[in-house]
């Protein structure tokens, strides 16, 4: 659900510590709000403070929020909030290395990669060429 940023309750928090969110705010511009941020049924913050400011700072007028249930009692909300922050596993240095060497063959092909690609791409372009004349209707 789309929410009004300026309608979002924030009561008091675990997190005292947002932290620099630049990295994060970086995010949401180049690919926007990933995971939710989620209200109770009064709209106030459960979970997702960073994001919430985060995208305030880059002057968004609305979010995407999931709205718990009314039956949501406080304890389960504290709960959710604890186990959202929690529950992250950061990526060891192995997979946090292979990760970026995948980004960078991606990036980066190597040239036989492109020339397969080329070639690849020829191919769809004459194969459209070829529909097309058939599918032409003739006068």
């Amino acid at each position: 659900m789309i929410v009004k940023i300026d309608d979002i309750k924030i009561k008091k928090r675990v997190r005292r510590d947002l932290g620099d969110l630049e990295a994060l705010k970086d995010s949401l511009k180049q690919y926007g709000l990933m995971n939710p941020i989620t209200l109770n049924s009064k709209y106030e913050l459960v979970a997702g403070e960073r994001r919430l400011e985060a995208a305030k700072s880059l002057g968004w007028e609305r979010i995407n929020a999931i709205v718990l249930d009314k039956n949501v009692d406080k304890l389960c909300q504290l709960e959710m909030e604890l186990e959202e922050n929690n529950q992250r596993k950061e990526f060891t240095d192995d997979e946090l290395l292979e990760g970026y060497k995948r980004l960078e063959r991606l990036r980066n092909p190597s040239i036989l990669m492109r020339i397969l690609t080329f070639i690849a791409n020829l191919f769809v372009a004459i194969a459209k060429k070829i529909a097309k004349l058939f599918m032409t209707p003739k006068e």
